[in-house]
């Protein structure tokens, strides 16, 4: 394949060729494959300021190929800063709109093809929805984890250090000590929170360059991927490897397969489906819990583990993962490398790639083996994810096992009910909250509020030594990646659909099974009841429930009108 796209177009809209001219292309640069370079940079939070820098390594390596290139930029926003306020309603409803608008960008002008970069969650999922909705070829580029601080230190803490801060347990001084310390340089947080993740499930995908996930963004590593990239994407062109045409079931599979190996957010549950959808293929939640029932989990990394990202990419990352798993992934799968998985693997051991990045860890005295598991002896013998059903959860709820006790895998708790997260929080800070307690926040799904995450009520939970062994979340809203604790999202159908979670009220009683993965309701206000009885009584409630009016920007208003539900990975239903 030929640059033709460019080139046909250029024959009907003399008027382009001019425009650009005025941005300095010469007569020879019009002649070119014309490649979009797209990012996220921007100063929005560390995952993206120093996607420029990058973006321009890509521009001179596609210089160097013979392609024309233009860098566009399309931001994100960070659900860390978004956290606690109503920006966290516009978190979920951003993918939607970044993924149009590098679409238009993709197409909007006569592009060949096109290099992203993303490092966070909700720019990583965008650009890859991108990628697979547009018919041209793209490779996709992620920004790498950043440093840790003192102590293996991450941002996270600051929730604890916060509420200890408000109760006079820390000074301003300590507190404000790990404020400067947490995020130390640019790239992902370095905990496998969806950014992270989402990293994983890029590399596992097939649609960025073996070993970029995750790769330390401090040093020179992102930028020679960006400089790789710059190279492929030329190449791709010329030789016609689209990631619409080359994407299949078995490169989903093994994005299913890699997010169990390292014990992944609960939000790639909304990512992959999306991004699967936009090739056509469904995916369901009962497939994600068939997989973690088949996948062990291999790699302990915080929050809820031991170890950084930075450090599961020297001890040889996504690659060694897949070598580790080379008998459940699906090697033949195509990437866009033009090679297959089991080809990219061949090449980096061939390369000495491996031994490369992990002579690194001598720096830290750990090596390879300690980092990543082996199947014989691995940190959990299967995945983190469970799909909870019953009267509770018809469509499904999801449960992140990593960081909950044992001892709260059969629960059983009177309901605490909420409208709001803000509801939650507050009435948790006043001690309204007793052990054994249910707490349920409800109308913050898709179309309830815009699913925001509900991490500042895991971690003020977290924070309650007294509660947080014997009290659990549940809630149609969906969790951080960071969340730690007994947590139950995504409950479907949502509230604001007129799902059960609706019609729960205070001291209705709930259990929860995990080994069983069921979740109902057991009583009435603190009375056993039949499901015959719950059911009746839901129904009664059902004629007298005044559902809350939420006050919504025309954002949030657009993404609540056309979202599907938490179970189809909350898109647009277009």
């Amino acid at each position: 394949m030929s640059c033709c796209h460019s080139q046909k177009l250029r024959k009907v809209n003399f008027q382009g060729d001019g425009l650009r001219a005025g941005t300095l292309w010469d007569q020879g640069d019009l002649a070119k494959p014309q490649i979009l370079i797209d990012s996220a940079a921007g100063d929005s939070h560390p995952g993206s300021v120093h996607l420029g820098k990058a973006a321009e390594e890509v521009k001179l390596s596609v210089y160097e190929k013979g392609g024309k290139p233009a860098v566009y930029s399309v931001t994100d926003i960070c659900d860390g800063v978004a956290m606690a306020h109503d920006g966290m309603n516009y978190s979920l409803v951003s993918r939607e709109i970044m993924a149009f608008m590098y679409e238009i960008h993709a197409l909007g002008a006569p592009f060949d093809g096109g290099v992203l970069l993303a490092s966070c969650d909700k720019s990583i999922p965008a650009q890859l929805m991108t990628m697979l909705r547009v018919d041209l070829p793209f490779v996709h580029v992620c920004g790498g984890s950043m440093l840790s601080g003192p102590d293996f230190m991450s941002s996270e803490i600051l929730y604890g250090a916060g509420d200890r801060y408000a109760k006079g347990d820390l000074n301003e001084q300590e507190l404000m000590y790990y404020t400067m310390n947490c995020c130390p340089s640019a790239g992902a947080c370095q905990f496998i929170g969806t950014a992270s993740t989402m990293q994983v499930v890029s590399e596992a995908l097939g649609l960025s360059l073996p070993g970029n996930a995750l790769a330390p963004a401090y040093g020179v590593q992102i930028n020679r991927y960006a400089r790789q990239a710059g190279r492929q994407i030329v190449d791709n062109i010329r030789n016609g490897i689209i990631p619409r045409r080359f994407l299949s079931r078995k490169n989903i599979e093994n994005a299913m397969i890699l997010h169990a190996a390292v014990g992944g957010s609960t939000n790639a549950l909304l990512h992959i489906p999306a991004i699967a959808r936009e090739v056509g293929i469904q995916v369901s939640q009962d497939e994600f819990d068939a997989v973690n029932r088949q996948v062990p989990v291999l790699v302990s990394l915080k929050t809820g583990g031991h170890w950084p990202t930075e450090l599961f990419w020297h001890a040889g990352g996504v690659p060694a993962l897949m070598r580790e798993l080379k008998d459940l992934i699906h090697l033949d799968a195509m990437t866009v490398t033009g090679r297959t998985v089991g080809e990219n693997l061949q090449m980096l051991e061939d390369s000495g790639w491996f031994a490369q990045v992990q002579s690194y860890l001598t720096n830290y005295r750990v090596a390879p083996a300690e980092i990543i598991k082996t199947r014989r002896d691995p940190v959990k013998s299967q995945g983190n994810i469970r799909i909870l059903k019953g009267n509770l959860a018809p469509g499904g709820a999801v449960i992140k096992l990593s960081g909950v006790d044992e001892a709260i895998y059969n629960f059983s708790g009177m309901a605490r009910v909420f409208d709001s997260e803000e509801e939650a929080v507050a009435a948790l800070l006043r001690g309204d909250i007793g052990p054994g307690s249910a707490i349920f926040i409800k109308f913050e799904g898709p179309k309830g509020s815009g699913m925001p995450e509900m991490l500042r009520t895991t971690e003020a939970l977290w924070n309650m030594p007294e509660l947080s062994r014997s009290v659990a979340l549940f809630t149609d809203g969906r969790y951080s990646g960071a969340s730690r604790g007994p947590a139950v999202g995504h409950i479907a159908p949502e509230a604001a659909e007129g799902g059960p979670i609706a019609y729960l009220e205070d001291g209705d009683m709930i259990r929860m099974d995990v080994a069983a993965r069921t979740l109902d309701v057991v009583g009435l206000h603190g009375q056993p009841a039949t499901p015959a009885e719950v059911a009746q009584a839901f129904a009664e409630r059902s004629h007298r429930k005044v559902f809350p009016q939420k006050a919504d920007t025309p954002a949030v208003r657009l993404y609540k009108k056309l979202a599907m539900g938490s179970e189809y990975g909350g898109g647009f239903g277009l």
